[in-house]
């Protein structure tokens, strides 16, 4: 590893679901073409909850951009988040390329939340990591207007 590297030349923000108060129902990220990346880590963040309401993310696939063929990533879903448990909390799930169904073609990957019950103030980022290419800011989401480093 070269520690010369900066963050946004090893990384991309590369998918989100923007901060929103989520009502009951499912969002996701666009999907994020793993050809770029040897890794993504998807970052979850939970704010105020609802009494009784439940969050869960997970991790799709899918063949192509429009979401061909999606599928869950087994073993890459969070245990579910009650609003007994507290407000104000975070959740990461990572992925590798290896962690595909790369045999039968499958090369996206997107971010799926799922709020129950009641609104709950959710955001979340996927972060390309170790790019195929350098430097990771060149497949950056649109939404990326600044890198101050």
């Amino acid at each position: 590893m070269n520690p010369n590297l900066k963050f946004a030349e090893r990384n991309a923000i590369a998918a989100t679901i923007d901060p929103v108060s989520q009502g009951a129902g499912t969002v996701s990220t666009p999907w994020v073409s793993m050809g770029n990346f040897n890794s993504v880590c998807a970052l979850l963040g939970v704010g105020v909850m609802s009494a009784g309401s439940t969050v869960d993310a997970k991790i799709q696939q899918a063949t192509d951009s429009s979401g061909t063929g999606a599928k869950d990533i087994t073993g890459k879903a969070i245990a579910q988040l009650l609003a007994a448990g507290g407000n104000n909390r975070q959740a990461l799930i990572e992925v590798r390329d290896t962690d595909l169904d790369v045999n039968n073609g499958y090369a996206f990957v997107r971010l799926s939340v799922t709020v129950a019950t009641a609104a709950s103030l959710i955001q979340a980022v996927v972060v390309g990591h170790n790019p195929i290419f350098v430097p990771g800011s060149g497949f950056n989401q649109a939404g990326v207007v600044q890198i101050v480093g």
